[in-house]
């Protein structure tokens, strides 16, 4: 099973940047934790853009919206931003014969402790273990994207 893997950025591909005092968007972190992790399923990651997704526009949701119909995977997984992970989901939404799986993190996964590991590990099993759809992979659980937000003050995802 051919699984793809897109990247748009977000917290979890962030680096500091000592000069600046701040984090940045970076390279795309899943690389490193793939290697790490040893895999034996095929895979290929497509790096889409390095954006925060609070600077995600229309116009990126649909370039990453044309990527996953293009693919010839069926079990599609894309790291994005968590603020605004669940608007790309919904625009994906009706996208059919696929299963989408988006994830993040809510620390860089370049710390010693992160959420992304865990989260990658859990989107690449949901992508190729749940039917076809659109979801979201975040604090150990899976979500529908039209019934999730993410809880800003308890920093975790949610259903409403």
């Amino acid at each position: 099973m051919q699984l793809e893997i897109f990247t748009t950025g977000g917290t979890i591909d962030k680096v500091y940047f000592d000069a600046k005092s701040k984090f940045e968007v970076g390279e795309p972190q899943i690389l490193e934790v793939l290697r790490e992790a040893n895999l034996s399923i095929d895979y290929q990651v497509t790096p889409l853009m390095r954006k925060d997704s609070l600077e995600l526009t229309d116009q990126d949701r649909e370039l990453v919206r044309k990527a996953v119909e293009a693919s010839t995977s069926t079990r599609i997984v894309i790291t994005h931003g968590t603020d605004t992970m669940t608007d790309t989901a919904r625009t994906l939404s009706a996208i059919a014969g696929k299963t989408i799986v988006l994830t993040g993190a809510m620390q860089p996964a370049r710390f010693r402790f992160t959420d992304a590991v865990f989260n990658i590990a859990s989107a690449m099993m949901a992508a190729q273990t749940l039917a076809e759809g659109v979801y979201i992979t975040m604090n150990g659980q899976i979500f529908d994207p039209a019934t999730t937000r993410k809880n800003v003050e308890m920093n975790r995802f949610e259903a409403i």
